[in-house]
């Protein structure tokens, strides 16, 4: 028994340190973060119902990885630790009783309540009111000096204003917002270069790049959320929130979402209150953070190897997840642009059954190499479309089947061409295809164009597919008898 116990735990530990490097050392993650996360909570089960087996270097007890060989590594005078998850508010009610076990109170604690930001961790080093080092997290006792490239973000101040610290070191998150992340994909696209699979690895490749010129172009934000090292002589609230408060009075950028609550009910409402509006937000989150609000109460309670007893993260559903692809549908746009939709084993992603994503067009289905067949990561995030990020090689099946792009649209029949320098083939079948003519129409009636009123979606397609309407023109010569008949 203990033998393929021990087989499964070193299986994992392989495992998660390969994903480990993956993420934080190559920007390039193989696997989603539920993938990971599960994983990792097996492995951390088996620890615990197995601690003659747990192996000290396991990736259990570390954060991140180690500082690539390019920057010149910082060590941080306090470690940058990760945090412990709970995925249900009854995980979080565990949690919330340990606090005050260990606090032997029967007062109700204070949690400040801010988002989890998805992005990367960084630590801004001020001394006299001068932004002097930026570093990321790294391993967590060391980082990487990225200070050329800080100052490129426009939201980072390079002087902080009013009486500050002899020395203060900022920690919070590099994010790139949604929208900007949109837009830099897309014209990576037509430009026939690396996209990224999600904001985060955006926001952590653009960091890295040993030419700081390079992340000056690209759309970066911070927020703070903590503070690291500070002068001695200063002297703070006792109140975490108003710690950040006090931040933002000397010129940093702080979360407006960020709130105090009481009590376990409290923190279960601002969850699902920033849940609701997930989608609405134009930065990425996997979830809510919430921290003892005492820094004295803090301190009493301490460290354990990897994360701090006074915090925890409540994830949210994950908005990546794998699935299977087990087949390909080509659509046909208005402009007559055929896009390759792959059909997948339903999967929940972020609360919703997700059974098609997008695959954009020929180049990216041969930028993934993926395959009919294979196990995918599937993102979906906000109104954002959902869409194959990646191919999971390692759970490749043996038969697979190449995805064969069409040389005929799939509607009229028409032939499919692709202009020389664009990503994108069409159909040239112009309104003589049905789809396109679809598209066309409803595109004539909508809002922005001549607004008629009552002519809805379904209703163009009946008047298509009865081939009454040819062209838009067509629909002033359709009688009131005829439409009686819808």
């Amino acid at each position: 028994m203990n033998q393929s116990v021990s087989q499964r735990m070193q299986e994992l530990e392989e495992l998660l340190n390969r994903y480990n490097k993956e993420y934080y050392e190559n920007d390039e993650p193989s696997v989603p973060d539920a993938e990971y996360d599960r994983l990792f909570h097996e492995l951390k089960a088996l620890e615990t119902e197995h601690p003659d087996l747990r192996n000290a270097s396991s990736p259990t007890m570390k954060v991140g990885g180690k500082p690539l060989g390019q920057f010149k590594t910082v060590q941080h005078e306090v470690p940058m630790l990760s945090l412990d998850n709970a995925f249900s508010v009854e995980e979080f009610e565990a949690f919330s009783k340990r606090v005050e076990q260990r606090l032997d109170t029967n007062q109700t604690v204070t949690f400040c309540c801010e988002p989890k930001l998805d992005g990367a961790a960084v630590s801004l080093l001020y001394e006299n009111g001068l932004l002097v080092r930026g570093a990321t997290r790294g391993d967590g006792q060391s980082g990487e000096d990225i200070t050329e490239n800080v100052k490129t973000i426009r939201n980072v101040p390079l002087k902080l204003s009013g009486d500050v610290p002899e020395r203060l070191e900022v920690r919070g998150e590099v994010v790139m917002p949604l929208g900007a992340f949109e837009r830099f994909n897309e014209q990576a696209r037509l430009r026939d270069e690396k996209v990224f699979a999600n904001p985060r690895n955006a926001a952590a490749g653009s960091l890295r790049q040993l030419d700081s010129k390079i992340t000056a172009k690209r759309p970066l934000h911070f927020y703070a959320y903590s503070l690291g090292v500070i002068s001695e002589t200063t002297q703070l609230p006792d109140s975490h929130y108003m710690r950040l408060q006090q931040l933002k009075d000397w010129g940093l950028p702080v979360n407006i979402e960020i709130k105090t609550v009481e009590s376990v009910q409290g923190c279960d409402d601002y969850y699902e209150s920033i849940l609701a509006r997930r989608d609405s937000l134009n930065y990425d989150i996997d979830g809510v953070v919430f921290k003892v609000d005492s820094v004295r109460l803090q301190q009493d309670l301490g460290f354990v190897a990897r994360a701090p007893r006074w915090a925890i993260a409540r994830k949210f559903p994950a908005q990546e997840q794998l699935t299977t692809i087990t087949g390909v549908d080509f659509q046909v746009g208005r402009t007559g642009a055929i896009t390759p939709v792959a059909r997948l084993e339903p999967v929940n992603v972020g609360g919703v059954t997700v059974s098609n994503a997008t695959l954009h067009n020929a180049d990216e289905i041969e930028r993934l190499g993926v395959r009919i067949g294979d196990c995918v990561s599937i993102r979906r995030a906000g109104d954002v479309i959902p869409q194959v990020v990646s191919v999971v090689k390692d759970k490749r099946p043996e038969k697979t089947e190449a995805i064969e792009f069409p040389l005929h649209c799939p509607i009229c029949q028409s032939d499919i061409e692709r202009v020389e320098g664009e990503a994108v083939a069409r159909c040239t079948g112009g309104l003589y295809c049905a789809a396109q003519r679809k598209e066309a129409i409803k595109h004539f009636a909508s809002r922005k164009a001549m607004d008629i009123d009552g002519l809805g979606d379904k209703i163009v397609e009946q008047l298509v597919e009865r081939d009454w309407i040819k062209s838009p023109a067509d629909l002033y010569r359709l009688s009131t008898a005829e439409l009686a008949t819808l």
